[in-house]
């Protein structure tokens, strides 16, 4: 029987970070007030969270500041502006694409930084960069995760020497990542036991990163902490690309330790979530991504179909379907 059939006690690992920011930020290219940022770090530290993501450490040279908000950037005085010395509980996360990012230069001596923790974002096709990425992290102090992307679509023998290689760095925590919202329950248990062999060889921590795009993501997550998942990943409102992620309030809900507050999160959605919506910013489920997610396809399709104001949904399944 699972542990979280315990449904009375909790697991005292159990970290939770909140990655509204940056995956919120997909969605409109973020541009979130100072207000709105402020607020959620307050909140954050309300609700007991443990991390903070803020965005992305991206390129400038590949990324065109004046196209994207200052969480694309993640620059450490924009964090500074909105933390101080932060002086709490809370610690503070930013994600680094390998491919994406300039580390050597933009990632500066945990020492020198108000960053805690450097997510490292990588395909099966880039591990050897991940790692390179990961051991100059930890050189410079800080706490390190991988978050390995499009699992769905690789081959377990792929998976295991990835998770090999990974597991002979520094990293500190491996994580699941659903990026297409297309796994189920029994697959992420599956998926666990492969990924709980290299945590135990190489004493590491697992997280989970999901997506709903089968309005799966909380199950997942819930799946994944049973089976000894430590770090759980999640979006207030469930905000974030496509149909989003994980929502804050339903996980806090869930998990019985006391440190965990869902009363500020509930506050937060009501008073700055629903004035995105109000502004139009859109994610969450809808048809379009429930057939990305059934058809295992990366959701960018989906995207432009919400992008686009379309409403022909058949006629859309049999586009997507074409190119399978």
């Amino acid at each position: 029987m699972k542990e979280v059939s315990k449904l009375l006690d909790y697991r005292p690992g159990v970290t939770v970070l909140d990655a509204t920011l940056r995956d919120g930020g997909l969605v409109n290219d973020f541009y979130f007030t100072d207000e709105f940022v402020k607020a959620l770090y307050r909140t954050n530290i309300r609700a007991g969270v443990d991390y903070m993501e803020f965005g992305y450490k991206a390129s400038k040279e590949m990324f065109d500041a004046n196209k994207f908000g200052k969480w694309k950037f993640c620059n450490d005085d924009d964090i500074r502006a909105i933390v101080g010395d932060n002086d709490t509980d809370l610690k503070i996360a930013v994600m680094a694409d390998v491919g994406r990012c300039d580390y050597k230069q933009d990632i500066l001596n945990r020492s020198d930084s108000p960053i805690d923790l450097i997510r490292v974002a990588t395909y099966l096709s880039t591990i050897p960069g991940a790692a390179e990425m990961i051991e100059d992290a930890k050189r410079k102090g800080y706490e390190v995760s991988c978050n390995i992307m499009a699992i769905s679509n690789s081959q377990e023998s792929d998976l295991k020497a990835a998770l090999d290689m990974l597991g002979r760095t520094p990293v500190d925590v491996l994580y699941i990542v659903d990026s297409f919202g297309s796994l189920y329950p029994e697959q992420i248990a599956r998926i666990v036991d492969i990924y709980m062999e290299f945590a135990e060889k190489y004493n590491k921590k697992l997280g989970i990163h999901a997506h709903n795009n089968q309005q799966l993501a909380f199950a997942n997550t819930i799946e994944a902490v049973g089976d000894g998942v430590d770090w759980l990943d999640a979006t207030y409102a469930s905000l974030g690309r496509g149909a989003g992620n994980c929502a804050m309030e339903l996980l806090l809900g869930f998990l019985k330790n006391p440190k965990y507050n869902v009363y500020p999160v509930i506050q937060f959605v009501e008073e700055h979530i629903n004035k995105l919506k109000d502004e139009g910013v859109v994610w969450g489920y809808d048809l379009q991504y429930l057939m990305t997610g059934l058809l295992n396809q990366h959701p960018r399709t989906a995207i432009q179909f919400t992008k686009d104001k379309r409403r022909d949904y058949s006629e859309f399944y049999r586009e997507i379907v074409a190119q399978d």
